[in-house]
């Protein structure tokens, strides 16, 4: 259902270099009733999806590192964070995005993944909701050496934590990504791992 509070929209493109960047202008009903004009940006990149890998055996997870210029831009010493593998669902359902990412990021061929919620990241700039998955790994669903694709200019290092290391991460810093700040969370909350 549509909200009626929100009327005569209108959209300015001011990049599509890589995504899409719109200034969007519209009309919103203030709570006394009257109109008021509004702007701002948007930014477009598509929807995602993310995964937790976690081995109950070992009581670890994998996790990828990479260099985001965003964060070095912002403050980040040397740019690089450790997250969980992740990707733009393109033209796949979020199911078959994430079983790809984790092959190319990983080297793993996960056999069962799991989804347990979605999250927009961003929501006062981004239009991305991201769908959260969680999926159990073994050694012998190793396959190839991940590290991510060439093409797309990756340059990913795989590690292999154990969880409470992980989590201890979180708390000096080292690991400062929400969504896997949020998974990690989310494998203690649910006692999954100890």
């Amino acid at each position: 259902m549509k909200n009626k509070k929100v009327r005569n929209i209108t959209r300015e493109v001011l990049s599509k270099n890589w995504y899409k960047l719109e200034k969007i202008t519209f009309e919103y009903q203030q709570k006394n009733g009257n109109w008021q004009t509004q702007s701002r940006e948007s930014y477009d990149r598509g929807n995602g999806a993310v995964i937790m890998l976690y081995n109950t055996s070992k009581n670890s997870v994998i996790l990828v590192k990479q260099f985001r210029m965003p964060t070095y831009l912002n403050g980040n010493e040397d740019g690089f964070l450790i997250e969980a593998c992740a990707g733009l669902l393109d033209k796949d359902n979020p199911d078959e995005c994430i079983r790809k990412e984790v092959i190319e990021e990983t080297g793993y061929r996960v056999e069962k993944v799991e989804k347990i919620f979605e999250s927009y990241m961003s929501p006062g700039s981004v239009t991305e909701i991201l769908h959260f998955f969680i999926g159990e790994y073994t050694e012998n669903m190793k396959v190839a050496n991940g590290g991510g694709l060439v093409e797309e200019q990756e340059n990913i290092e795989v590690l292999e934590l154990p969880f409470a290391k992980a989590i201890a991460m979180i708390s000096s810093g080292e690991i400062c990504d929400a969504k896997t700040i949020m998974l990690l969370q989310y494998l203690k909350l649910n006692q999954l791992l100890a």
